[in-house]
């Protein structure tokens, strides 16, 4: 039998759910978590990936506190404040300390809908290295100029250190936290899944070419500042088409984010 009871999939009371666009919000932040677990990004039961609830300002997503990323569902996501507080009818709690750093960032970042943090082994390996990410790769020029980096500081984020990251963070879509993970911001919950596997690509790249212990080629200035602005576009949010794809993928796998 599934770990969720009944009341846990009902779409309605029990998550307190308020419009179709929660709902379908629901769906997309379900569905961020499993294709996480798919890309062998979960940490066992921690990390955290959280969204904005369209039209209730201050009013946020986010795992239930025990559950792996795989076991998120649409209905068992749990809604929050600003301060991490519950404020829907759940029989789950949720990890306050870890919603800290996605409160924080949610309120210094309006455009930030989705806040994704990860233990993803490639970043933490590319943040602990004095230079952070290199522009060796397309997926690394995607953020030249655009990469912001946080020292550690230890497991409790302190209202001080939250100021430290957002400062850091700026207008910024990624960050690697030195010593400990990554951080990406979406204008929606696609973008900030696509900019998360473009950083996850080329942090592994990286790490893959330093393997070989041989001298690095690096494209020059000009060309880094070209190819990104090739590569960012237009400026509208990414992940659009890759999206559906990817939801695509994940409904031939595992449907159940949706219920």
């Amino acid at each position: 039998m599934d770990k969720l009871s009944t009341s846990a999939r009902s779409p309605i009371a029990p998550a307190g759910i308020t419009s179709p666009a929660e709902w379908q919000t629901r769906i997309d932040l379900a569905a961020c978590y499993q294709l996480c677990a798919q890309f062998g990004w979960d940490d066992g039961i921690y990390t955290h990936i959280s969204a904005a609830v369209p039209g209730e300002p201050g009013r946020y997503l986010i795992n239930p506190f025990g559950f792996r990323f795989d076991e998120i569902r649409a209905s068992n996501l749990v809604k929050v404040d600003q301060d991490g507080n519950i404020v829907c009818r759940s029989q789950h709690a949720i990890n306050k300390a870890g919603f800290a750093l996605h409160g924080a960032v949610h309120a210094a970042r309006p455009d930030a809908a989705c806040v994704m943090h990860l233990h993803n082994p490639n970043a933490i390996a590319v943040g602990m290295q004095g230079p952070g990410l290199l522009p060796l790769s397309p997926y690394a020029l995607r953020f030249h100029g655009e990469m912001a980096y946080h020292d550690y500081e230890g497991l409790d984020m302190t209202a001080a250190e939250q100021a430290r990251l957002t400062a850091s963070l700026a207008q910024h879509p990624a960050m690697l936290l030195r010593n400990h993970g990554s951080l990406t911001v979406g204008r929606t919950i696609a973008e900030a899944f696509v900019l998360m596997q473009t950083l996850d690509q080329a942090c592994k790249l990286q790490l893959l070419a330093q393997s070989a212990c041989m001298p690095l080629r690096q494209p020059s200035e000009a060309v880094c500042i070209k190819a990104h602005r090739e590569l960012v576009g237009d400026g509208a949010p990414e992940g659009r088409l890759e999206w559906p794809a990817l939801l695509r993928q994940l409904d031939a796998a595992n449907p159940t984010y949706r219920t």
